[in-house]
Order: structure tokens, then C-alpha cells, then sequence
């Protein structure tokens, strides 16, 4: 027997949410679109422990990388791999998808069950009620609650890229800070010594009392100075275990003595602007948001006079009449609420989301032109520190000995020259760490919303250039 062509029509559309209403929850199926990108971004792995099994293979790889001097990939890895917030983070995207799937299935029916006597009669009422109106409007708001999870997904891979950028730059300040304990070191046994000279000098009457006040002075700035730098390698290598989830026996980690060389030149990128923001994951993330209150904006307009239909099947039979069959339609009437407010509410918040894309994406240009010339900037700095300051430094600290040695200029004059040049070194260092952190933050703003860093200023060296007036 062939079937008419509304009856075929019926039996597809009824198919298609009977498919709908078996969507499985798969959380694997959401994860792994963010490994792939987190991967092409940043090379690193990044894994979400779901078992026992899954955590100790976990702990055995970060085991492994903690054996060797952290560089900053390393620490990325062990970051993303090893933090319980980013584990936290990615049950979010499960419940996210858990949710999507619900919002996917059919609404049950509801049944009704009532049994009556009234003397020796009895009635027995059955009565089946299928919520229509949700039963069609499934894959409307099926498709709405896949767009919340897609922008759930935007969401967490910019979380955990940030994350990764956050960890680079605490590797380049904790190395940094480091490089500055052991030359703000060297700067004060250099005004150690010229302070137990000037204290010698002066118990033979050749050093007036002012003379070794003005060292001690030297000496006293100096051993500040470390106390400080002390103080910001300390903080800034908890700052990085944080970052990198690590407790107990893990926090021994170890980092390299310097930070990397420059890159010996950078390329012009007129065309970064453009290619950021064809990859800004924000503003991806706002461009899904703008989708769905647009369609979440039709879908209210649509149902916004009639938002209740229930289709009811009843069944009636008593012992003493006729059993009775029939149906009903409950529909909401709309006497004292038109949904109009309904309605001019998610036209708000659909042109509010317009707003809010648009601006992002005006912010987003400004960021990359200020990351962009930030790590130039930066750079030309960290090169002139390098190629100019620091051999010019050394170039006098060799012809300063050569004076020494030829009697010309006295111990005091030395010694105040070695700590003038080993602060240019300690600046040249300081120079290089706001590279590396500008770049960490244009690799970033390629991708989201930057973390700004906080650009220190060079840490003022014991005695700095002023004790060669002797």
C-alpha cells in the first residue's frame, strides 16, 4: 500500500525528533576540536583526566618534564597539562554539552491515572498529554542550545591559550628575576670590597670620615637592592608554580640561568591586523553570540501570543456506562500578556550583542597595533642594550685597568667602573624580559584579549655610575 504524501511528510518529520530525542552525551566529541587548536597554537598537548588512570599518565609525563631545566615550552606544557583549574574549566564544556543534548531531546508526555466510586459504580480516567507545541519547536531550540555550547567551546580554548600566555610571561620574569639576583650580587661584593677599603684607608689617615661614609653608602644600597631582587625571584617563581599547578616535591623544579637571545632580526607584518582578526577567537565567540540572539529573537516573536499547546488523549470507562474516548488542546490564552514584552527583550539583548561585537572588534585592532609596537619597541631597546651599552661598558672597563695598571687612576675608581658595567648588564637583562613579555603578549592578542604586562622599570643598581667621582 503507498502511503500519501502527507502522511510520508508526518512520518519523516516525526523520524527526525525521535532521532533528536536519542542524542548521547559525549564529552569527548567537544574536547577534542580544543585540543587540536590548542596544539596548532601552541604546540602543547593538553589533556583532560576523566579517570584515575588518566591522572597518574598525567603526573607521570609532568614527572618527566620537571627532570630538566624548565624552558618556557616546557613550562606551557606542564601548565596546561597539570593545573586543577584547567581541569575544573573543562567539566564546564561537559556540562555545557550535557546541557545542549537535553535542550536536543523530546519533552515527555505526561500521563494521568484517577479512579472514582460512587456507590457500586466505579470510573476509571486515563488520560495521555503531549506537550505539542515544545515537541515542534525542538529543533529551534536544539539549534539554540548548540550555539551556546559552540560559544562555550570559544570560550574555553581562549581561556586555556591565555592560560598558556600567562604561564610564558611568569617563565620569562621568574628567569629574569633569577638573572638579577646573581648581578645585583656581583654589584654588591663590588662595593663590599670598596667599602672595607675605604673603612682600612681611613684607620691609617689616608680616607677622611665622608670619603667612607659615601662607600658604606654604596655598600648599604647595594646589599638593598639584592633583598629586593631576592624578594621578586621569590615571587615571581611562585607566581609560575602557581601557574603551573605544582605542589610538594614538584616545586624544585629548576630554570635556566639566562633568558633566550634576541632573534637577530624581526620582519615587518603590515597585514597583522587583518590576519588577527580572521583568528581573535573573541570576537569569534561574539560573532556566535550575535547568532543566537538573533534566531533565540525569531523564535520569541513566533510563539510570543501562544507559548502552551498541549495535545491530551483521555480513555474513560466505568462498570456502569459506556466506555468514552476522546482528545482536547490546551492552548494559553492571550488576554493579559501579549508577549510583546517578551519580545522587545530579546530584541535588547540581540542588539546589544550587535553592540558589544562591534566594539570588541574596534578594541581588538587597537590591541594588536599596541602589541604589535610594543614587541618592536621593545626589541629596538634590548638590541641597543645589547650591541651599544654593554660592549661600550666593557670597552672602558678595559681601558680603566689598563689606567689602574698604569697607576693613573686609583682602586676606588676601579671598582666604582666594574659596578657601572655590570649594571648595564643587569639593564640589558631587564631590556630582554620586557621583550619576551611583549612577545608573549602579540602572540596572545593574535588569538584574544590580551593580559597586559606591567613593564618594570630597570632596578637601580648599588652606586650606580655616580662613584667614580673620587
Amino acid at each position: 500500500m503507498r502511503w500519501p504524501r502527507s502522511a510520508r511528510s508526518a512520518a519523516l518529520a516525526a523520524a527526525a525528533l525521535v532521532l533528536a530525542g536519542c542524542a548521547s552525551v559525549d564529552p569527548e566529541r567537544q574536547f577534542t576540536p580544543v585540543q587540536q587548536a590548542v596544539r596548532q597554537h601552541t604546540g602543547a598537548d593538553l589533556r583532560w583526566a576523566r579517570s584515575d588512570a588518566e591522572r597518574a599518565d598525567i603526573d607521570r609525563r609532568v614527572a618527566e618534564l620537571l627532570k630538566t631545566p624548565l624552558d618556557s615550552e616546557a613550562a606551557v606544557q606542564v601548565a596546561l597539562l597539570n593545573h586543577r583549574g584547567l581541569q575544573a574549566r573543562f567539566a564546564a564544556l561537559g556540562i555545557a554539552e550535557a546541557e545542549m543534548v537535553q535542550a536536543m531531546r523530546l519533552p515527555n508526555p505526561g500521563f494521568a491515572f484517577g479512579r472514582t466510586r460512587a456507590g457500586d459504580e466505579r470510573e476509571i480516567e486515563r488520560s495521555l498529554h503531549l506537550p505539542l507545541l515544545r515537541w515542534l519547536l525542538t529543533p529551534w531550540t536544539g539549534d539554540l542550545a548548540q550555539r551556546r555550547l559552540d560559544r562555550e567551546r570559544h570560550a574555553l580554548l581562549l581561556a586555556v591559550l591565555d592560560h598558556a600566555a600567562m604561564t610564558r610571561k611568569a617563565w620569562v620574569e621568574a628567569v629574569a628575576a633569577q638573572q638579577s639576583v646573581h648581578y645585583m650580587g656581583q654589584v654588591m661584593q663590588a662595593a663590599e670590597a670598596a667599602a672595607e677599603l675605604a673603612r682600612r684607608m681611613q684607620q691609617v689617615g689616608n680616607f677622611s670620615a665622608l670619603q667612607r661614609a659615601r662607600e658604606q653608602a654604596f655598600y648599604a644600597d647595594a646589599a638593598l637592592n639584592v633583598a629586593r631582587a631576592e624578594q621578586q625571584q621569590r615571587a615571581t617563581r611562585e607566581r609560575l608554580t602557581r601557574l603551573m599547578g605544582l605542589w610538594g616535591a614538584q616545586t624544585a623544579f629548576t630554570l635556566p640561568d639566562r633568558l633566550p637571545d634576541l632573534p637577530a632580526d624581526l620582519p615587518e607584518r603590515p597585514q597583522i591586523e587583518r590576519e588577527a582578526l580572521a583568528t581573535r577567537l573573541d570576537l569569534q565567540a561574539a560573532q556566535i553570540a550575535v547568532d543566537e540572539t538573533a534566531r533565540a529573537l525569531g523564535l520569541t516573536r513566533s510563539t510570543r501570543l501562544i507559548s502552551v499547546v498541549e495535545l491530551g488523549l483521555s480513555h474513560n470507562s466505568s462498570n456502569d456506562g459506556p466506555t468514552q474516548r476522546g482528545w482536547e488542546v490546551d492552548l494559553e490564552l492571550p488576554l493579559f500578556d501579549w508577549g510583546d514584552a517578551k519580545a522587545a527583550r530579546a530584541e535588547a539583548v540581540w542588539r546589544q550583542a550587535i553592540d558589544h561585537a562591534a566594539q570588541l572588534a574596534i578594541d581588538a585592532r587597537s590591541q594588536i597595533r599596541e602589541a604589535e609596537g610594543q614587541r618592536r619597541s621593545a626589541w629596538l631597546i634590548a638590541r641597543h642594550h645589547r650591541d651599544e651599552i654593554v660592549p661600550l661598558r666593557a670597552q672602558i672597563a678595559e681601558q680603566n685597568v689598563l689606567r689602574y695598571n698604569g697607576m693613573l687612576i686609583g682602586v676606588f675608581e676601579l671598582l666604582a667602573d666594574a659596578r657601572a658595567q655590570i649594571a648595564s648588564v643587569h639593564d640589558a637583562i631587564l631590556a630582554e624580559r620586557d621583550f619576551w613579555l611583549a612577545d608573549a603578549d602579540l602572540r596572545m592578542a593574535t588569538l584574544g584579549s590580551p593580559t597586559p604586562s606591567a613593564m618594570a622599570g630597570p632596578m637601580s643598581p648599588a652606586g650606580g655610575g655616580d662613584a667614580g667621582g673620587h
